[in-house]
């Protein structure tokens, strides 16, 4: 889509939308480099004040996935002109701004805009090290992927507007896409500098998508371990009849890069394609480091698991290989 547009020939842009990361990076003369990130969507649960945490949530992961620390936010919404009513959208707005306040985030004001569907986020300004920005660009043979969340927030959200998700499901989904992936971002800013080598986060591309791209903008492949992925409660179980459309476009568009095993089954398939709002972050490191960053991030209330390596560029071109 923006394959047409020139490339930006500024030597302060340290990095843009032609990586295809979560934020672009920009260099001031002196001090740390501005990150900045938009992102917004229609409602993915019922509920007003979850809603707009998870908007929040979802918006500044973009900016922890880049290793940076987030500073100020914009509020965009888009609002229908008959509703909803005025305390269905406080709620939204509430919700946003407390999450923005837990991640201490000062929110600067905002533009609304009218449409059919209600549609709210946030335009997030933060702040970084020129010198250990994190890409998705850099990942190395033999570094160990990690994963910080669960799979399938984009299933248990889908049963949840048909009614076939259990109290229980939609709760550890709801909690999943509210926390903040603030712990982990600050965890990666602590260890010695060239441990973590890549890190993106997993949102609408689904783990798939968003693993292709990083195999693609680093030269290799990724070796994703079906096994030992996580998986929300319920979302494999619920895959087959509750898979939103963008599963079947991230499944349709990735598929030429990717190969998957014989011994996957088609939920997990499903799953792994799932397009994820407000997910974890998908982390190449050093593999001789794995257990003690494991170790770090648990001690911080971030439940990583090892999914996976990177490996040389598959012969056959695959950029990920699901096994």
């Amino acid at each position: 889509m923006l394959g047409a547009i020139p490339p930006v020939d500024d030597e302060r842009v340290l990095v843009d939308y032609r990586t295809g990361d979560d934020a672009g990076v920009y260099k001031w003369a002196s001090g740390p480099a501005l990150v900045q990130t938009v992102d917004f969507f229609t409602p993915v649960v019922d509920d007003p004040y979850s809603y707009g945490q998870i908007a929040a949530a979802n918006a500044l992961s973009d900016v922890y996935a880049m290793g940076g620390e987030p500073r100020t936010a914009l509020a965009i919404a888009a609002l229908p002109k008959d509703g909803p009513g005025p305390e269905v959208i406080s709620a939204i707005f509430r919700g946003g701004l407390d999450k923005l306040r837990e991640a201490g985030v000062a929110l600067l004001g905002g533009h609304t805009v009218t449409d059919q569907e209600i549609k709210f986020g946030y335009a997030v300004t933060g702040e970084i090290d020129p010198a250990r920005v994190l890409t998705n660009a850099a990942a190395r043979r033999g570094d160990a992927l990690l994963l910080t969340k669960s799979l399938g927030t984009g299933i248990i959200a889908t049963a949840l507007k048909f009614g076939r998700a259990s109290d229980r499901q939609i709760e550890r989904a709801v909690e999943s896409m509210t926390t903040l992936n603030r712990d982990a971002a600050a965890v990666l800013r602590s260890l010695p500098p060239g441990m973590v080598s890549a890190c993106t986060d997993v949102t609408g591309f689904g783990l798939v998508g968003h693993g292709a791209q990083m195999a693609r903008a680093s030269g290799v492949t990724l070796l994703i371990d079906a096994a030992s992925l996580p998986f929300l409660e319920g979302a494999v179980a619920l895959a087959a009849g509750n898979s939103p459309g963008g599963t079947r476009t991230n499944a349709s568009y990735f598929g030429k890069f990717i190969t998957i095993g014989p011994g996957v089954s088609e939920a997990v398939q499903l799953v792994a394609h799932d397009p994820q709002t407000s997910g974890g972050l998908l982390i190449a490191i050093d593999r001789s480091s794995t257990g003690h960053v494991i170790g770090q991030l648990t001690k911080h209330g971030v439940h990583a698991h090892v999914i996976g390596v990177v490996a040389d560029r598959d012969d056959n071109g695959a950029y990920l290989r699901l096994e």
